[in-house]
């Protein structure tokens, strides 16, 4: 089996940029602890799905060998510029390019210089490929695609990745509850916006961690339309149709509050 590793991890560039504020820390060394396993894992690929890159026409995939350059984010400027360096296994991406037609799907490849990478992408690559030891496979957020669809886009990719032989993690960037505080708050006393919030954010990572998929699987829908999930959750999706559900728990590194948002990082046991 060619997925060494498979993650889930917020997109929020708090962790990063403001690790001082204990909430937010916290989930910071989160992201630490699950870039310290997919070392371990050692992936040639970093397979990623990020619900901030957002496509409204094709799939689009990253194809430029190399992206470098400084990124600030749009809601959070104010605590400065997030630098990158980033290389791209053009061989995958090209490869997932071409057999995304049979699930329906017509992608595209983007490559050329200052293309705006988003802020997820971004920071998943920080935490978890600090060395750049890894190449990346960058997917879009296409806003017309359903969770199946995703789903599907997701199992290609990995059998690409099979067909090319490589050892790939799978990672999926965003948030949980998506509900924020939309005023000034002591972002040290940050917490989830709403205790049905915090219930269902932490019951569906209760059912990763035990394993029970199934229950997991079922609840995902009510969960992402009552909590207001990141993009319906679709970065679980992509994830998911990747492993094609074969999870026997997860570990749950960090769960903490992203100005009000839910965010966590998961790394999934593998069978």
């Amino acid at each position: 089996m060619p997925i060494v590793a498979a993650l889930l991890v917020p997109g929020s560039p708090l962790p990063q940029v403001a690790r001082s504020n204990p909430p937010w820390g916290a989930l910071a060394d989160a992201l630490d602890a699950a870039g310290e396993a997919l070392a371990r894992a050692a992936p040639e690929t970093l397979v990623v799905y990020s619900t901030q890159w957002l496509a409204v026409l094709d799939e689009l995939w990253l194809t430029r060998p190399r992206m470098q350059g400084q990124h600030v984010d749009d809601n959070w400027h104010e605590y400065g510029a997030l630098p990158y360096d980033i290389r791209i296994d053009t061989a995958l991406t090209s490869a997932i390019i071409a057999a995304t037609p049979a699930i329906g799907v017509r992608s595209k490849g983007v490559d050329y210089d200052g293309f705006p990478l988003d802020t997820g992408t971004i920071v998943a690559s920080h935490f978890l490929n600090a060395n750049g030891h890894a190449a990346l496979a960058v997917a879009a957020n296409n806003l017309y695609h359903d969770w199946r669809t995703t789903e599907q886009l997701g199992r290609v990719a990995a059998e690409q990745a099979q067909a090319l032989g490589r050892r790939v993690a799978f990672i999926g960037v965003g948030g949980l509850s998506g509900s924020f505080f939309r005023g000034t708050m002591d972002v040290a006393s940050d917490r989830i916006a709403s205790a049905a919030d915090d219930n269902w954010n932490r019951r569906m990572l209760g059912l990763l961690e035990q394993g029970e998929m199934q229950a997991f699987r079922a609840a995902c829908p009510d969960y992402a339309r009552q909590a207001r999930v990141d993009m319906g959750f679709k970065h679980c999706a992509f994830v998911m149709g990747a492993l094609d559900w074969q999870v026997s728990g997860a570990t749950v590194h960090g769960y903490g509050p992203l100005y009000g948002a839910g965010g966590a990082v998961v790394e999934f046991k593998l069978p």
